[in-house]
Parts: structure tokens; sequence; C-alpha cells
């Protein structure tokens, strides 16, 4: 550890916020933190790119809280100073939390207000009319109330944050800035947090900017391999349900993990095959409601899942579209199509899994940006993180441009390819099969209605109940079975010939999900291994691995 670091104590921050960042556990900045916080307490504009996981909400809102509490030693009247703008609904939960965490010991001096959430304008105004410090929201929502006239900017804002900023263009938010910077003054301090600093983010900095600080901390947008290792396996449809089927059963993949597939309907196909094996898993997509999903990340991060399986919907169709002009435009058949899909969700961009051990890309990524976000769910902070990648032969091209951009980093970055010998189970491969023929399109669309009237219902509940009993929460489960689909009683359990003799003594099938339920939630900065090692310190999907395999999109050799 370097001892000419600085510290927070060193940059003049309020003793109310280094007491909440000493409770939070933050002995030192990260790198962001420390370049940024002194920059910003000069007043300096401030473009900065830093990986995910690296510490960016902090950089922004420990220097913006600061300023508020520095304002207020003048006795100023109670206004609106600072806007946070975010891409998603959950990223403004987040936020709003993270700021609440900060001000601990100073919430009376800083009052926060999240306006991202669905409720309506008219439920929001009177939050908006007590005028609080901080407002975070998306920018269709903070330029509706602009619009209706719940809130004013003009005369009092002092700073405009813009968290996430590569994602605001890809969500549809162009148009939304441009009308709402028409509502700010003229002189105020901006920050643009970005993992990327794509095109957008340029065309950001020229809107936004003047004489900024630009921030470029990590050579590399994702950890080297001594921290995130990242596999690639060539297999066709049938063999990725085989091998997820195989990691997940045989718990050889252990930790929390997330699941990226690329649609909603191939989220619920996975969920009910996992289902034919007793195997839990939430989903998580835009059809959800946004207290559901919020709900779903929160008792994630607090250990009560160990799988989530969620979209990665980067562009929608048409996201400013609405679900009725969806519907008319595609008739009847097509009713499905036209459900309502929230435009502002995002899971792999910005939201804060904690303690994330594993990404498994169980469809392949369509960007090279995507890919970077997903996988940057793991390996956060200091803690390590493995991405497996499922890749089938028509997607190697788009194998070849991640690994140019990663390696064009750095050649520690690459994505190794990780074969299996498929004759070690073949074995299961028939209850697969069988699973499969039970998940079908209709079992699918039943799954996907029962799961958004349970999760209707459920956000409900959340929105108001929960409000009142707060620990009954914890009663509110995100991963019941769907079971639209027959299930076979007899894929539950693992025959012990049908384990491959490499992993028999390694492999633990049996493991049931109500002992899995009991366990204490595993406490903050603490990451269970990822892969289970056998008795001589070897991994056991090495017994898969091979050597004399192609470098970049090889198929899968067998010995």
């Amino acid at each position: 550890m370097a001892t000419d670091r600085l510290q927070f104590h060193e940059m003049g921050i309020d003793d109310r916020i280094l007491k909440a960042l000493a409770d939070l556990g933050w002995a030192q900045p990260t790198l962001i933190q420390e370049k940024a916080i002194p920059l910003a307490l000069e007043g300096k504009d401030i473009l900065a790119r830093a990986r995910t996981g690296s510490g960016k909400t902090a950089a922004y809102a420990v220097p913006v809280i600061q300023r508020i509490l520095t304002s207020k030693q003048n006795v100023r009247e109670q206004a609106v100073r600072v806007l946070i703008l975010v891409p998603t609904k959950e990223l403004g939960q987040q936020v709003q939390a993270m700021i609440r965490q900060l001000t601990a010991y100073c919430a009376r001096d800083v009052r926060v207000a999240d306006i991202s959430g669905k409720a309506d304008l008219s439920a929001q105004r009177p939050i908006l009319m007590e005028k609080p410090d901080v407002v975070v929201g998306t920018p269709s929502r903070v330029l509706a109330h602009l619009s209706a006239q719940s809130l004013d900017l003009q005369a009092s804002l002092e700073t405009l944050v813009i968290d996430e900023a590569d994602l605001l263009f890809s969500f549809g938010f162009e148009a939304d800035l441009k009308s709402l910077l028409c509502h700010l003054p003229k002189i105020y301090q901006s920050f643009l947090m970005s993992a990327t600093l794509s095109e957008d983010v340029q065309a950001l900095k020229e809107l936004l900017l003047h004489n900024p600080v630009i921030l470029k901390l990590q050579g590399s947008q994702l950890p080297d391999s001594s921290q995130l290792q990242q596999y690639s396996v060539q297999c066709e449809e049938e063999d990725k349900f085989l091998l997820i089927y195989t990691l997940l059963k045989l718990h050889l993949v252990q930790g929390k993990t997330l699941v990226f597939v690329g649609a909603v309907e191939r989220c619920y196909r996975l969920k009910l095959f996992l289902e034919q094996f007793s195997i839990p898993t939430c989903v998580l997509n835009s059809e959800l409601p946004v207290h559901s999903r919020c709900h779903i990340i929160t008792q994630f991060n607090q250990g009560f899942y160990d799988y989530i399986i969620a979209t990665d919907e980067q562009v929608l169709a048409d996201p400013t579209t609405t679900t009725a002009q969806a519907a008319e435009g595609k008739g009847k058949k097509k009713k499905n199509a036209g459900r309502a899909k929230d435009k502002e969700y995002g899971v792999s961009r910005g939201i804060d899994f904690q303690n994330v051990s594993n990404v498994i890309n169980f469809d392949f990524p369509t960007t090279v940006d995507s890919y970077i976000h997903r996988v940057g769910r793991t390996a956060r902070a200091d803690n390590p993180g493995t991405a497996l990648t499922f890749i089938s032969h028509t997607e190697l091209p788009l194998l070849a441009e991640v690994e140019d951009a990663l390696i064009g980093d750095n050649t520690e970055c690459a994505l190794k390819p990780y074969g299996f010998k498929m004759e070690e189970i073949e074995g299961f491969r028939y209850r697969c099969r069988d699973a499969m023929r039970s998940v079908t399109k209709q079992a699918v669309r039943e799954a996907r209605l029962k799961e958004i009237k349970q999760e209707l219902l459920n956000s409900e509940k959340l929105k108001t109940y929960f409000e009142d009993n707060p620990r009954d929460l914890q009663l509110l489960r995100h991963d019941k079975d769907l079971h639209p689909a027959v299930i076979k009683p007899h894929l539950k359990n693992v025959p012990e010939y049908l384990i491959p003799p490499t992993l028999r003594g390694v492999a633990n099938p049996m493991s049931g999900r109500k002992r899995r339920r009991r366990e204490k939630p595993k406490p903050d900065g603490v990451v269970k291994t990822t892969f289970k090692k056998d008795f001589r310190g070897k991994n056991p999907l090495k017994s898969f691995h091979y050597t004399g395999g192609r470098s970049r999109g090889g198929k899968a050799g067998k010995s």
C-alpha cells in the first residue's frame, strides 16, 4: 500500500461525512475518489472514465454533499441545488441509497429525493414542493416535472451530475436531455461519470462541460487476469442447456451468479428448464414492476438467492414507442410482443450487484460495451471473479470484436478458451432433452403471465404494506417455482453413476434447497471461491480443459 495516497481526512471533508465513510468501512479512497473529490471541491467540471465497481458514485456524491453543507453555513433558503441524472430507475434508487448512507449524520441538512420511479407526477409533486437539496431522476421524468412546473432549477441549481453517461443516448434520452438543458441556469458545475468514453459521451462533454478535467484512470475497462478470469466455450443451443445444468446442478459454480440471456422469452425458458431439476432462480427483466426489480436486487445482495437470470436489453426496438402504439402496430397475433417493457430498465449497466462471484453469458452479448458491462458485475473493487461465455459458431465474429477490444487495452484481459470433454457429461444429455421437451412455447407464455401477475401483486405489497412492516419483506421471495411445465420428479436427483468419474467426491448434487435457504447471508466483502476444488487443490472443471485448441473461438477439443 502506498504511503503517499491521499486519505479522506486530508481532503477537507466535513467530519459528519467522514464518520459516515467510517461506518461504511471505507478505510481509504479508491483511485477515482482520490483524484476526483479534491478537483470537484475546487469547483472543476469533471469527465471521468473509470471501470464499473471503482466507486464512481461516491466520487461525485461526497463533494456534492460537502458543497451543500458549506452552502448552508450561510443560512441560505431551502432549494434544489443538485440534479443527478441516471439512465435507469434501479440506478436511481441505488444513488439515493448511497447519498442517504453518506448523510447519515447530517440528514436534516441534506435531503435527497428520487423521482425516477413510476409513481404519478401528482404523487411526487409534494416531495418536490419541499425543495430537497438533491433530486435524482431519469431525464424523461425530470423533464416531465419541469414541464409541469413542479420543479424549478433555473434559479437554484449549482451542480449537475450525469451518472453512466454512456447509457443516456442508447436508452433514447437524447431529445429529453437537450430539452432539459433549456431549464438549467447558465452557470453550474458538471460531472460526467462513465465506464466508457463513447462518441455519445464526447457529445455530452461539448454540451455540458466547461474546461473540464478529464480523468482516464484505468487503462483497461476490466480487471486483469489476476482478479478476473474470463473463459469462452464454443457450444450450440442444446449444449448450452447441458453445460448450465452440469455447472449448477453439480455445484461446480460456487457463490452468487448472474446468468445473462438475450431476451425475456429466453429468461423464462431457462428458468423453467432449471426448475425441472429443482434449481431455484430469480428472473430480472423489463416486464417486472420496478419495485419488484429493486427488491430482487436488494435480496440478492443480502444473500437470499444464488442465481439470477437477467435479460440484457440494451436497445429496445424503439425506446420512445409506447406500449399502446406497439400493440396497435403489431396486430392481434403479436399482442404479447407489445407487452409493457420499461425503457428505463437496466441490469448489466450501473447496478451495484454486490459480491458476485460469477457471470455466465448464456447468450453472447451483441456489442463490446455490453460484454464489458455484463462482466463488470463481478470482480468489483478488490474481489475476484469469473466470467464464462457460451458462444455458437455464428457468434465467432462478435467474439473476435470483444477480444480485439480487450487485448487492445491489456493482453491480460483476453478470453481464454475453456474446452469440455463433452463425452464426460454425455450421460446428462437425455435428462436435459427430457426437461427441454417440457418447456414448450405455451409453458413459457404461461410462465411470463404468471410471473408478471405475481410480481404486480408483490409490487403493491412492497409499496404499501411493507412500508409499515419492513421485517416481513424477508418473507417475500422471488425465486418460487412457476410450474407451468410438467415437473418430472426423477430429474430432481442425480444418480451417482451419471457423475463423471473425475468429479465424484467433488460434485455435490444432493445439497437441498432448504439447507441453502437457511444459510446466513455472507457478510459484505466476503466472496466464496468461484469453482469448487477437490482434495488435491485442483479445479474440477480442469478435467474438461484442453490445451491444444485454437486461441480464438476454437472448437472444444476432445481427447
